[in-house]
């Protein structure tokens, strides 16, 4: 039996393949293995036990191997694949697309994504309501990350417009850059006063 296990979160991807693996498994990097090798690992027998459990990661980088996949559907082991990113276009998909299992495992997404960039832009008209907004998102936020986003909202600005007021945020945050790197007062509320200013 084939599954294929894919996407970005790989502690979930991990827990599902041991489920179907056991924990006694081999592991075979997908870029290593060579057309000849195929048979021995997919119909191959092992002195241990009749059926093996084998994991095979990144298969799909070494094209000419993976293209030979629907090839072994017949295979007595349990194999997982395990692919970062999985191409539903290609040839391999649609050939194993309703005959084998099928797992994608999606890094949750951060419901407060759109909320920060948000806050920027409320903050050039009204800071202290940027600065309410800032309160929901700061638990689940990392300053130093925010404040990345924050420059790159600036840049955006200051490329769709070189105007006094775009020129004079890149240097508020590049003065908070420094701040935040060279004092110990806490870095939220060296973002707070950034976003009080900005208007």
């Amino acid at each position: 039996m084939i599954k294929v296990f894919y996407g970005e979160d790989r502690i979930r991807a991990q827990q599902a393949i041991r489920q179907f693996l056991g924990n006694d498994y081999e592991v075979i990097e997908g870029a290593d293995l060579t057309l000849s090798d195929l048979p021995s690992v997919f119909l191959g027998a092992s002195l241990f036990a009749a059926t093996r459990h084998i994991l095979i990661r990144d298969f799909s980088a070494n094209k000419p191997a993976y293209e030979q996949l629907p090839k072994y559907l017949n295979t007595p082991h349990e194999i997982a694949v395990f692919e970062s990113k999985l191409d539903k276009r290609s040839i391999v998909y649609k050939a194993l697309k309703g005959k084998i299992e099928f797992n994608e495992f999606k890094l949750p997404k951060d419901p407060n994504f759109g909320l920060v960039f948000d806050i920027y832009r409320t903050a050039k008209h009204n800071g202290s309501k940027a600065v309410q907004m800032l309160e929901q998102i700061k638990p689940t936020q990392e300053p130093i990350m925010f404040f990345g986003l924050l420059v790159s909202q600036a840049l955006k600005d200051f490329s769709a417009r070189q105007g006094i007021k775009e020129k004079k945020v890149l240097k508020e945050l590049s003065n908070l850059d420094l701040q935040l790197k060279t004092t110990s007062t806490e870095p939220w509320l060296l973002i707070e006063s950034f976003l009080l200013r900005l208007a």
